[in-house]
């Protein structure tokens, strides 16, 4: 845009003949999921917080993606590269619509609706095939509503949409060698699916103009839609009149909390007696009314005696990638890097520590299995929170490296798991919200957070781990992050598995 250039106009004509902000798809689908998230995106966008490192992951992923998809076709061509001018993306986009060729980011606008398409290819004399690209590994109902609401922008544009395609992640690829896009992408007829739901779109558009026209934002109330598809930027600001101990919080009861807040019930306390709940459910709103952690003793001291010494404490961190890093992986397979091992000879001994840190760009696994086998003891138990999660990882290695198979065996006879006795609330103490997870259990139990650790969660452990390995960045903040990597598994703090479990790629 040159110096002279006035800025593009950001309005057109919406359905009712009013003026207004261009829709995209991705506003519809925000649209689609609550109308307060829409209205803020054009009326309030300073109140809706920018991504966070893990969605933003995602989000570079997902771009990752991508860039592999249009390996599949050599002779495509991109549309407006880097522009973002409506007027600009769009002419650019009738002049390569001549050419017959398959266009990337091609931008089309029509009665209010704007989107950029993936992947078009010609079919036909005329026609064309919508190709949308997606980092996951399986089609999901939201990438249904996301192509007919593009082929219901590009027909009224003009043209004739024959096929819409979508193109994800296949889950059964093993990378060998460099990544080869033909196994590693999978592409799925949805244009009966996508038709389903064209026929809808006009009226969804016309009403979602009449949100974002609105004078004031919509009131709408929390539900199950906060989180579906996505969890909604506006979640804190939308939840945030809920006690620390509401009802939400309930283990596994999702739907019985939203019935309670439907009936003016808000906090744990407040649930009347004869509700309908668990037995742990129950404990829950026990310990809300009085403030005392339930325990049970006679539980804890059979978990406790089943320890033997030497006993050791065993964490791991890991990381999974939409692409995969190395042979012998799947997409999203989760890769430990980095594990903390404090191991305590006797009781009243202190904890002797070892830890291992990836470095560098090769697979760490044979490495990862190498250390632990020579530092864990030979005998005695074997702590984890969440063992299922750490027994996974430790399998899938040594099906990559046989030789470790047999030593697994014994270790997984000798693992205990920290979680059961959290989970089946045998200890549930004010502040655990329903959870059981390291994160609630800790500040809970111990009064001990992650607050003073460099890095406090093993989802940014493995964002840093692969910006500072597998970007370009200085050796001295390389270094420097590794140094703080220490930190979060410090004697006492642990890594948190269940929310670590599943990797946030996997969108």
């Amino acid at each position: 845009m040159s110096q002279n250039q006035k800025p593009e106009s950001n309005l057109t004509t919406a359905p009712d003949g009013a003026r207004a902000p261009y829709l995209s798809k991705s506003k519809f689908l925000s649209g689609l999921q609550c109308h307060k998230l829409l209205w803020h995106a054009y009326n309030a966008k300073d109140k809706i917080p920018p991504p966070d490192a893990q969605t933003q992951a995602v989000f570079d992923q997902g771009h990752e993606v991508g860039r592999l998809a249009k390996k599949l076709f050599p002779e495509g061509i991109a549309v407006g590269q880097g522009g973002t001018a409506l007027a600009e993306t769009t002419r650019l986009t009738k002049e390569a619509l001549k050419l017959r060729k398959p266009l990337f980011e091609a931008a089309f606008a029509a009665e209010g609706g704007y989107c950029r398409v993936d992947i078009l290819t010609p079919v036909g004399r005329g026609d064309w095939d919508i190709v949308e690209v997606k980092s996951t590994t399986s089609v999901k109902d939201v990438h249904l509503h996301d192509l007919a609401f593009q082929s219901w922008v590009v027909s009224r544009a003009g043209l004739g949409i024959a096929a819409c395609r979508l193109m994800h992640i296949n889950p059964d690829y093993v990378r060998q060698g460099p990544v080869d896009p033909q196994k590693f992408l999978v592409i799925q007829d949805v244009t009966q699916q996508a038709h389903e739901l064209f026929h809808g779109i006009e009226d969804k558009v016309s009403d979602q103009f009449k949100v974002i026209r609105q004078p004031g934002c919509p009131e709408i109330v929390i539900g199950p839609h906060c989180d579906d598809p996505y969890e909604c930027p506006l979640h804190y600001q939308c939840w945030s009149f809920l006690p620390p101990d509401n009802v939400l919080t309930l283990y596994r009861g999702a739907k019985k909390g939203f019935k309670l807040l439907a009936d003016g019930i808000f906090g744990i306390k407040d649930i009347p007696d004869g509700f309908p709940m668990t037995e742990n459910q129950d404990i829950q709103r026990r310990v809300a009314m009085s403030g005392k952690p339930p325990v049970s003793k006679d539980a804890i001291r059979s978990f406790l005696g089943q320890l033997e010494y030497p006993v050791s404490y065993l964490d791991f961190e890991t990381f999974g990638t939409a692409i995969p890093l190395f042979d012998r992986t799947r997409p999203y397979e989760q890769v430990p890097f980095q594990f903390s091992l404090h191991v305590v000879g006797s009781p009243g001994n202190q904890p002797k520590h070892h830890m291992f840190l990836a470095d560098g760009r090769v697979d760490p696994r044979h490495e990862f299995l190498q250390q632990l086998r020579d530092w864990l003891p030979d005998a005695g138990s074997i702590v984890v929170y969440n063992a299922a999660f750490e027994l996974g990882r430790l399998k899938e290695c040594c099906q990559l490296n046989p030789d470790f198979k047999l030593w697994l065996t014994g270790v997984e006879a000798r693992m205990v798991d920290l979680l059961k006795p959290f989970r089946a609330f045998r200890y549930y103490a004010p502040g655990q919200k329903g959870s059981a997870s390291m994160k609630a259990v800790l500040p809970a139990l111990a009064g001990r957070s992650y607050d003073d650790l460099a890095i406090r969660e093993g989802g940014t452990a493995s964002l840093e781990f692969l910006r500072v390995h597998f970007a370009d960045v200085p050796d001295a903040e390389r270094q420097r992050v590794r140094r703080g990597a220490g930190g979060i598994l410090r004697p006492g703090h642990g890594g948190d598995d269940l929310d670590r479990g599943g990797s946030a790629a996997a969108g």
